[in-house]
């Protein structure tokens, strides 16, 4: 009867090692990225959001770098700010060793920082690995609405 035991247990074992081993997809981690991003404006958190971006982030052609983007959340969060961000479909597609990814983003706001800069827009980001991250080193968007 103990061998039962044992072997079930090696058993469990082994099939947690090899869930261990088991790599999510590289789109995969870029859309668990963007998510990640989503939920951490939406918080405020601008530590969070920079650790998705690269430190040489290109936001809409040089109109934001990663430090703006950083300062944006700390003053809203500073200034008690409440900031609503919903993903639409993410499209995720291989460029060689990158990634883009597409989607929309509605942003709304109960504040006084952000109301011109609300809506729902069209937004494009490129994505390489960093280690083993993938991390956004580029974003455009275009408001919608």
């Amino acid at each position: 009867m103990k061998r039962v035991y044992r072997f079930g247990g090696l058993v469990i074992m082994l099939a947690f090692a090899l869930a261990g081993c088991h790599r999510k997809p590289d789109d995969v981690l870029i859309r668990q990225g963007i998510d990640a991003a989503s939920q951490a404006t939406e918080q405020l958190d601008a530590s969070a959001l920079l650790g998705q971006l690269t430190d040489d982030f290109d936001g809409n052609g040089n109109a934001m770098s990663r430090q703006d983007i950083g300062n944006l959340l700390r003053m809203a969060k500073f200034r008690g700010e409440t900031l609503h961000a919903v993903l639409g479909p993410v499209d995720v597609e291989p460029r060689g060793e990158r990634y883009v990814a597409d989607f929309t983003l509605t942003l709304t706001s109960g504040g006084k920082l952000f109301p011109s800069q609300l809506g729902v827009f069209k937004v494009e980001t490129a994505w390489r690995r960093e280690g083993r991250d993938w991390r956004c080193y580029e974003a455009t968007w275009t408001q919608q609405l």
